[in-house]
């Protein structure tokens, strides 16, 4: 084995590598310890326009507001966009927090091998998958908040004087859905017809983590779940399958589930905070699964390749019978040009529920 412009791993770090470990950050240019980007209501702020080839191995981020305190849902109010090799259309395009692994505009500690939050309270932003770019790199954030943005960042690359022609274009996409299309449930004669009954044969209304055209792999996605339903009766909103469609084949899918806390590697309507390398709850919801739910599960090991196409989706209820909050960040690799993305929605309904909205209502049984 020769030198390598490979991405390292563990298994691969004693191989010599031909390439120059590089950085762009936000020191202070003068000396001084102002080390972070004041950005205001409104701008684009570009973090780095690197041209050359070389991959992207690492990214870090902190962020606050112009008093070092935080201003409520920031991390919806900014948005993260990232181009390869002089391309208009973003191949990154997603909420700042969403990104880095967790919905709800929230933050907290926790570990995954590619997307990590870190002390304090989650507010060190990680970010360990390889992006591999040609020519150049340009990464660009939004503050679309009424205050000023204050950043803290680094990006680490390797800068190669070629890329290898293997190495496919990193891509990463936000979706949200509020609420789902569900089913009212005084359509059914009983609440558990309501979470159990009917089927499911086409997958056309389930919810749509990702889209894309061309080749390449999906490597997953984190899954966030605001539960809208009001009344007392057993109220666990992920019984539903996950089905990923492949170069547009029909129902059902190679790769059919069971259910959406299977999809995430655990088991039996989980609470359990839990974080390992490629799946996690970071939310296990309130009593009886109310309020917001926070899943990820990555495909490090188990990359699901695509020839053509690829559809990558999840009942919301048995056969899409919930009406909840569903948003979700997905993370692919393909070739490129990829199918351009539609614009993310207006800052105002990117943002979370407010708790307090949804009570519950007294109905305990049937």
């Amino acid at each position: 084995m020769g030198k390598t412009n490979l991405p390292a791993s563990l298994s691969t770090i004693a191989v010599a590598r031909d390439s120059k470990r590089m950085r762009v950050s936000s020191y202070d240019r003068s000396g001084g310890n102002d080390d972070r980007v004041h950005i205001q209501p409104g701008d684009i702020f570009t973090i780095c326009d690197i041209k050359t080839a070389g991959c992207i191995n690492h990214i870090w981020f902190t962020l606050a507001n112009d008093d070092v305190s935080e201003v409520k849902d920031y991390l919806r109010k900014s948005v993260l966009r990232f181009y390869w090799d002089g391309e208009e259309e973003p191949s990154v395009l997603a909420p700042t927090g969403d990104f880095f692994g967790m919905g709800h505009a929230m933050s907290k500690n926790f570990v995954s091998e590619p997307l990590q939050m870190s002390p304090e309270d989650g507010k060190g932003f990680n970010c360990w998958f390889p992006m591999p770019f040609a020519s150049q790199a340009r990464m660009t954030i939004t503050n679309e908040s009424d205050r000023e943005l204050l950043l803290y960042y680094y990006v680490d690359y390797e800068e190669y004087e070629s890329l290898p022609e293997e190495m496919l274009r990193f891509h990463a996409k936000w979706h949200r859905e509020m609420p789902t299309q569900g089913v009212d449930e005084s359509e059914f004669e009983t609440h558990r017809e309501w979470c159990f009954g009917r089927s499911n044969l086409t997958g056309e209304d389930n919810y749509v983590v990702m889209e894309a055209e061309g080749k390449g792999h999906y490597v997953g996605c984190n899954v966030n779940i605001h539960n809208l339903n009001k009344n007392a009766l057993w109220d666990w909103p992920g019984e539903g399958d996950d089905m990923i469609f492949i170069d547009n084949e029909p129902w059902p899918p190679r790769l059919h589930g069971t259910g959406t806390e299977d999809y995430v590697n655990m088991a039996w309507c989980p609470t359990q905070e839990y974080c390992a390398p490629y799946h996690g709850l970071l939310l296990g919801g309130k009593d009886n699964w109310k309020g917001k739910i926070s899943y990820y599960r990555y495909h490090i090991t188990d990359p699901v390749m695509f020839e053509k196409s690829i559809k990558v989706t999840i009942e919301h209820g048995h056969d899409n019978h919930r009406s909840d909050d569903w948003s979700s960040t997905a993370y692919w690799y393909q070739t490129e040009p990829h199918k351009p993305f539609e614009e993310i929605l207006p800052v105002e309904k990117r943002l979370p529920i407010d708790e307090d909205i949804y009570q519950w209502e007294g109905k305990t049984e049937d």
